[in-house]
This record gives structure tokens, sequence and C-alpha cells, in this order.
């Protein structure tokens, strides 16, 4: 009887993005047995490798043998991400080391079916809030923030108190297991009542908390340069990154060698799809150089191919990212302290400065987040309906605004009065599921609807994106080019 050769995704978590190069060596060594030749790492720090179906039995085999937990062509369980990679190399001084991240880790005693981030306030290397439960240290020892995002909401509720190292876990496995067991009340709902929810996971747990003394206060955003040889006290660090997102199997095996041969415990993954070895003694960098060298590895890519965030396993937004990042260069385009992000499923959780969304065939829609701090919530709509081939210009152009923006001191200050003239404008509908625009302009060429039909002529709409029924629409006024509203990212 012939096996079956269809593809199989296989998704391995590795809990904060740390992997011991031992474990990863396991990992590698079994993923080849399987006939997989290159790893991807994801935007949650996890890994992926593609196998034939024929030979998912063995595999499963050998990694139970070997304590793995893995998933096969589904993605129930995410990662906890955290900025533990940016551990004295892209953070500030504070409280929070090695050792809080790993006992962390440690006192987890389930596998989170919500999306969790644990991370340093100081830094911007790490998402602050694309998890469900997003922990940020406090300028409090051992003590954090909590923001929680409802499932399939764009509600987000801050905790009212600040919470111990010790209890992440167990906060995050009780408030897991409220809302999945109250899903009518905190789960896809338009409203919820946090207050309850509160109640809910304090009222017969003991849990340490301190009061909050000052605000959550979001650093400005700076992507640090993440590729290449650099220097970390009076030792190195090297950042690996590959333009088609593959890492040869081989590469990785030797890697997971050296390190081990140098005593080097453990590597990282960042939430950027890269690679990264810490604590490289300055007489051992010859025999990194050596495995760059064999394996053909350019470490020298530009700064605006790395500030990109693109979804996992997506061909087409990798493909656009590579024609944007061509453009770009042909440009010379200045892209510091800002980054991009193409999103085609509004759920993607990915964030960036500057948003490229998919809104239909060939067509994209640009936003960017309030004062292009990508950990801001707030986003501001710059144009829609871009076609693929003009999207280099209003980027560039977007780009353009914020370096004068950057470049002006005095910023103007917009005042309303009671006899301010009437907005002009057009009126669009927006999903309050997903935020997709129908625009009357552009009709919906998803649901068959041309050009020139209007909202109120419709009858049985879905929005193309989310599903969401007609009604789940409101009327937004766009003042020429742009308006504003308020997502998750």
């Amino acid at each position: 009887m012939m096996q079956s050769s269809n593809k199989k995704q296989i998704k391995i978590n590795l809990p904060g993005g740390v992997v011991a190069a031992g474990d990863l060596y396991e990992i590698l060594v079994l993923a080849q047995n399987a006939n997989a030749t290159h790893i991807r790492f994801g935007n949650r720090q996890q890994l992926y490798f593609e196998i034939d179906g024929y030979e998912l039995e063995a595999l499963d085999t050998e990694l139970l043998n070997a304590g793995v937990d893995y998933e096969a062509n589904a993605a129930e369980y995410p990662n906890i991400v955290s900025s533990y990679i940016a551990d004295g190399i892209f953070n500030q001084e504070n409280w929070l080391k090695e050792g809080v991240y790993k006992d962390i880790f440690d006192l987890f005693d389930y596998k989170p079916l919500l999306k969790i981030n644990i991370v340093d306030g100081s830094q911007t290397f790490a998402p602050f809030f694309t998890g469900n439960l997003n922990f940020i240290a406090s300028s409090v020892s051992n003590y954090w923030y909590l923001q929680i995002r409802y499932p399939k909401t764009n509600i987000v509720y801050s905790w009212p108190s600040l919470i111990y190292s010790e209890d992440i876990p167990a906060v995050a496995k009780a408030i897991e297991e409220l809302i999945f067991a109250n899903k009518q009340l905190f789960y896809d709902q338009q409203e919820i009542n946090s207050l309850l929810l509160h109640q809910m996971v304090t009222a017969d747990r003991d849990f340490v908390i301190q009061q909050i003394d000052q605000p959550l206060k979001l650093p400005d955003f700076q992507l640090p340069y993440y590729e290449g040889f650099n220097k970390q006290g009076n030792k190195y660090w090297l950042g690996i990154y590959r333009r088609d997102e593959l890492f040869a199997i081989e590469l990785l095996k030797e890697i997971c060698n050296l390190c081990m041969q140098t005593r080097i415990g453990q590597l990282y993954i960042s939430p950027w799809k890269s690679l990264l070895i810490k604590n490289i003694e300055p007489a051992d960098r010859p025999l990194w150089g050596n495995i760059l060298n064999k394996y053909r590895v350019n470490i020298r890519h530009a700064s605006n191919e790395l500030n990109w965030q693109v979804e996992d396993l997506c061909s087409q937004c990798l493909q656009l990212k590579q024609q944007l990042v061509r453009e770009f260069e042909e440009a010379d385009l200045r892209t510091y302290r800002l980054s991009f992000v193409i999103k085609r499923s509004p759920k993607s959780g990915l964030y960036g400065s500057i948003i490229i969304r998919v809104r239909g065939t060939d067509l994209y829609e640009i936003s960017h987040t309030q004062d292009f701090n990508p950990n801001t919530k707030e986003v501001i709509v710059y144009r829609q309906g871009v076609p693929a081939n003009e999207l280099s210009i209003h980027l560039m152009a977007l780009c353009s605004e914020f370096y004068a923006r950057q470049s002006t001191e005095l910023k103007q200050v917009a005042t309303i009065t009671d006899d301010a003239p009437e907005a002009k404008g057009i009126t669009v509908h927006q999903c309050d599921d997903c935020l997709t625009i129908y625009d009357e302009a552009y009709g919906d060429e998803h649901n068959g609807i041309l050009p020139g039909v209007s909202f109120a002529g419709l009858a049985d709409y879905e929005c193309p994106v989310c599903g969401s029924a007609k009604d789940a629409f409101k009327p937004v006024l766009i003042e020429g080019n742009k308006f504003a509203y308020t997502a998750s990212l």
C-alpha cells in the first residue's frame, strides 16, 4: 500500500525563545532523520520544519521518547514569548536577569492556550502587547504589570495591581481557565466586565501583589541591529538572519556542536526570526567565522531589511517584503526607528510602526501606530486601496512624513471650538471585529461586489476577512485619506 506524501508542518515551542544547545541538537537530528533539510523560526520564537506525511508516525515516536511536544499542521498552543534574548545586550540594567526568567518558565505546569508575553519594560526588541496575557516588568524588583487582551477582541484590561514573579504561571492559568470556562463572558465578546474577571480570579486564591505606584510607561521604540558579531562586555554575541527565513539543519547542528565545545549553554530565538548566540569568548571568534564561511552566511544585511515582521509560513508576505526591501534599497531610503509589518490575517498578532494589510486581490491598506511606536495600540489609517506596484511610493512618503515630524521641535496642537467648520470627507463602513473597511468606491471583490455599490444597498453582507454580519459595520468619517481608530496589534 502506497503511503501518503502530503506535507506536514511540524511546530515545536521553545518557551521564552531560549533552548539548550544539546536539546536543539537532538531536535535537529530527529528532524533530519525525518528527511527535513531546513528549519524556520516564528514570530513567537517557535521552531518549524516540514516533512512528508508518511514520516510523521516515526517522528512522533522519536519526539515522544525525547520528551518533545509538537503540533503537526496546527497551532493550538501558542508559544510563551519573552525578552530573555535581550538580557545583557539590548536592555538597560535592572533586576530582571536570566535566573528570574528561568524560574518563571519552570513554574508553568500546563501548556497555555492563550498567548503569553513576559517582557522587560526597558527594551524594545521583544513585543509588549502581542499576547493575550502580557506581563511587563515594573521598576519594583520581581513585580510585573499585567495587560490582558481578551481573545478575539480589541478589548484591553489593565490589571489593577502588580503581580509577583513566581505567581505569573498561576495567575495566567487561573485567568485562562476562567476565560475558557466562561466564553459567553470573556471570549469573543463585544463588551466584557473586567471587574468580574478580577473578582473571580482573586476570590479563592492568595496571590502576592503590590500596589501600582506609577502607570506603565512605554520606552521610545528603537530596534537594535541584531545581526553579526557585536561586543558583549569582554565577550561577543553573534546574530544570524536569513533572508529566506530558512536555516539549513547542517548549519544549525554545527552551531550547536560549537556551543557545546566552547561551553555556551543555550541559544536564543528572536521574535524577528533570527538566531542569537551570546557569551562568545574572543579566542573562539575565529571558530564562529569558520562556520559562517563554510555555509556562506552573510551577516551584513542593511538595517531596513531587518526591521520587518511577516506572518509565519506565508510565502506571499515574504515575497512582498523582499520586493519592498529591494525598492527601498534602490531609493536609499532611511528607515531608522521604524519597523514594518505585513498582515493577511486580522488576528495575526504582529506589530510594527507601519502596517501593510492585505485588503483584496492586489490591494492593500497602509496604516501606522500613534507616534510610530509599534508597542502602542492607536492605529491611524494612511492610505487605502493601494495596488502592490504603488506600495513603495506611499510607504516612502510615509517614512518622509515620520522624519519631518521628528525634525520639528514644536508640535501643533489642534483645538476644537463650537464654531469650527464641519469636517469634509467621505463615509465608509468599518467592521467592529477586525477593522476591515467597506468603501463603496472600491466595492468588495472577495464577495463579488463591484465598485459603486452603496453599503445601504447590500443584502446579507458578510465581512470578507472575519465573516462578521453586516450589522457589525459602523460608519466612519474619513477626512482626506486619513482617519483614526483603536485596534489591537
